[in-house]
This record gives C-alpha cells, sequence and structure tokens, in this order.
C-alpha cells in the first residue's frame, strides 16, 4: 500500500499542475469564463462515452494493469501540453489534449480506485480511505501550488506541465511494482445484461443511489473551481500565485480533516453526517462567492475541503463495502461518471452563468442550489439518514446470501 499511496500522490500533484495551468493559461489567453466552462464539457465527453468500457475492462483485464495504460497516457498528454504552451499553438489543440485527458481519467478511475479493496479486509476500508485521503489531499495542496509558483516565476505554463508528466511516470512506475491479480477467466462471451450489470446494480441499491446522487448534485451547482482563475485575477487581484494558493485551500481543509477522520471511531449515522457536510459545502461556497478578502476567501474554501473529505470518504467507504468485486470496476466506472459529471459538467454550469450573470451570482446562486438539494435528497431517500455504521452494511446482490449476510449481524441493502 505504501507504493501505491506515494506514486497515487505524484499522480495527482502532477493532475493538480495541469488543471491550474490549463485554467490560468486559458483565461490568460481569451479573458472569458466561457473557456474555462468549455475545459469540464471537454474531458466529460470520453467518460460519458467510455464508462461501459471501461468498467468492463477492470473487472476482465488485471486492474494494475488498465491504471498503468492510463496514466501513461495521462504523462504523454501532459508532456505534449508542455510542447503546446512552449510554441504557442492554438486554443483548438489545447481543447484536443484535454479530451484526452478525459479518455485516460475514463480508464484510470476503474481501474485504480478498485485494486486495494482485493489487497484490504472490509473492516479496514474507513481507515485506508482516510489516509488515501490525506495524500490525496496533500497533493491536492502541493500540486497548484507548486503550478502556481511555477507559472509566476516563468512567467508560463510549460514547466509546471512537464513536471506534471513527471508525476504520471512516477505512478506508473509505482503500479509495476505491484501484484499482478487476475480475475476469473470468462467462461463465455458476456451477454449484455453482464455488460450493464453495474447500473443494475445501482439501480437496486437505494442508499448508494442517494449517496452518489447527493454528490452529483451538490458539486454540480455548489463547485466554483473552474472560476478561480476570474476570482485570482479581476476580483481578489492576486495573480497565478494567488491563484495556487486558492487552489490549494480546499486541499488544506480535506487533508486536515482527512488526518482528523482517522483518529475518530466510525460514524454511527453517516447518512446524517453526509446530508449535514454537503449541506455545509453549499454555505461556505456562498461565503466564498460573496468574500472580497483574500484570506476569508482562503479560509471558505478550507471549510469546503473539510465538508467535501467528510463526503468523499463516506461515499467511497459505502462503493467498496457494499460492491462484490467482480462488479467493482463496472460499479466504480459508473461513480467516476456521477462525480466527473459532477465535476466537469459543474465547471461549465459555473462558466456559463459567470458569463451571463458574472462570477458572484454564479458562485452564490450554486451554494444556494447545493443547500436546496440536500433537502430534497433528506425527503425523497429518508432511508439514507437511518443507516448505522458503515462497515455493518452488506449488499443484498454480494457474494454471500441476504440470510448469511443477516445472520452475521450486518445491515442488509435491498
Amino acid at each position: 500500500m505504501r507504493s501505491f499511496a506515494i506514486g497515487r500522490f505524484a499522480a495527482i500533484a502532477g493532475w493538480q499542475m495541469i488543471n491550474v495551468s490549463v485554467g490560468w493559461l486559458l483565461y490568460e489567453r481569451t479573458g472569458d469564463p466561457w473557456s474555462l466552462g468549455l475545459v469540464g464539457v471537454v474531458e466529460l465527453a470520453p467518460v460519458l462515452l467510455l464508462m461501459v468500457v471501461a468498467g468492463n475492462l477492470a473487472d476482465r483485464y488485471p486492474r494494475r494493469n488498465v491504471g498503468i495504460f492510463a496514466h501513461a497516457l495521462l504523462a504523454l498528454v501532459a508532456a505534449a501540453l508542455a510542447l503546446v504552451t512552449s510554441a504557442g499553438g492554438p486554443i483548438w489543440g489545447i481543447y484536443a489534449l484535454l479530451a484526452l485527458v478525459g479518455t485516460a481519467r475514463a480508464f484510470a478511475s476503474p481501474s485504480v480506485n478498485t485494486i486495494l479493496p482485493q489487497l484490504l479486509a472490509p473492516a479496514e476500508f474507513a481507515n485506508a480511505n482516510a489516509w488515501l485521503s490525506s495524500t490525496f489531499q496533500l497533493a491536492s495542496i502541493s500540486g497548484p501550488a507548486i503550478g502556481g509558483v511555477l507559472i509566476a516565476v516563468t512567467g508560463g505554463a510549460t514547466s509546471a506541465f512537464a513536471i506534471a508528466a513527471v508525476g504520471q511516470l512516477v505512478f506508473v512506475a509505482m503500479l509495476l511494482t505491484m501484484p499482478v491479480r487476475r480475475p476469473p477467466p470468462a467462461v463465455a462471451r458476456r451477454s449484455a445484461g453482464e455488460v450493464f450489470a453495474g447500473f443494475r446494480f445501482v439501480r437496486d441499491n437505494p442508499l448508494f443511489l442517494a449517496a452518489i446522487t447527493l454528490d452529483l448534485f451538490g458539486v454540480l451547482f455548489g463547485g466554483a473551481v473552474a472560476l478561480l482563475p476570474v476570482f485570482a485575477k479581476d476580483i481578489l487581484e492576486v495573480g497565478p500565485a494567488g491563484l495556487g494558493w486558492l487552489r490549494a485551500a480546499p486541499g488544506v481543509g480535506a487533508m486536515v480533516m482527512a488526518l482528523t477522520t482517522t483518529r475518530l471511531p466510525p460514524w454511527q449515522r453517516p447518512g446524517r453526517v453526509l446530508l449535514f457536510v454537503v449541506a455545509g459545502f453549499g454555505l461556505a461556497m456562498i461565503g466564498f462567492g460573496l468574500s472580497r478578502s483574500f484570506w476569508l476567501s482562503m479560509a471558505f474554501l478550507f471549510l469546503t475541503g473539510v465538508f467535501d473529505n467528510v463526503s468523499v470518504v463516506i461515499r467511497l467507504t459505502l462503493e467498496q463495502i457494499i460492491t462484490p468485486d467482480h462488479l467493482r470496476g463496472r460499479v466504480s466506472a459508473i461513480n467516476y461518471v456521477f462525480i466527473g459529471f459532477s465535476n466537469e459538467f459543474g465547471a461549465f454550469e459555473s462558466g456559463a452563468t459567470a458569463a451571463l450573470v458574472g462570477p458572484t451570482l454564479s458562485v452564490v446562486g450554486g451554494g444556494l442550489a447545493t443547500v436546496m438539494v440536500v433537502a430534497i435528497v433528506r425527503t425523497a431517500w429518508p432511508q439514507l439518514a437511518a443507516i448505522g455504521p458503515l462497515h455493518t452494511l452488506a449488499a443484498a446482490h454480494a457474494d454471500r446470501p441476504i440470510a448469511t449476510a443477516k445472520a452475521e449481524g450486518y445491515d442488509v441493502l435491498t
């Protein structure tokens, strides 16, 4: 697990450098919030097109190998972005490369995110996720901060893209050291029902559906990360270095919360906690939208990271515990579509509304919509608030029969 965590840290730090550098580069060259919103659409389209293929590959082939392919592709794309930037290439070339970023991420998520459940016991998932979340957030802090400083020092994004490529190669090297876990050989060609089994599993587990729906619409309306270049340049006037710190602030909050979570006992009512933190995320985003102080804005972004980290740990642990291993790739692909849709389409929504009504109203309105989503989900799925500790849950369609799971003391999701 140590080599996995180190490599994942390097890859995520590199990915965050790509994000902050692309945002700065596009807004610097166009001055148009629409250009930032289009980033989300371009990266999301391949995910939607490839989610079924990627999920099935992760369940039919060694997940380590699929992850190696995905992050090797990300390394090539980052290197190409460095070349295009240094040569002053066209805007359309940058968007074309971002589509390849989306392609790589479509294969990375269902493979990389499902490797550790093959190596750990269910009771270890929550703690492992909290520690991995800590490294993720540390990368989310250092990546944007380093990227912003490199842009400020060099006056361009070429060096940031080059270092991002190195980060992906480090993860590829770490994955090569991990054991290959091959799935059982397929006895026949998969039927359409097996190919789309992940959709059926999500549909038949209303608590999981409620959790990812809450995340989908909460981040869709409440995310303002895509607009940070606008706030950094035009509202707070802090330049590219300030942009890097604004991008890092949610990661600081999330890392602090992740480290705190490793010391806490399991949530007794995780569903209620999930509803609370998503509402808190929306309120913090409202505060950020109204702030005109750099340090106050940093504080509100810090809080969004605190709330988001709790949400991520609960949702990811729920997915790992209730999903049978032979379905994890397909279910993870669907989960990533929800996350990718909320993040990437949320970026488009933020950019579009900012172009129409201004960045402040875009962010404040999105925060209010997030709070409304919490109320709707609480009403539509009242059982979400009633679930007990996550390690006591078991899936109705897991490898053990329902009666056996109940006899072992699990709450069975039906």
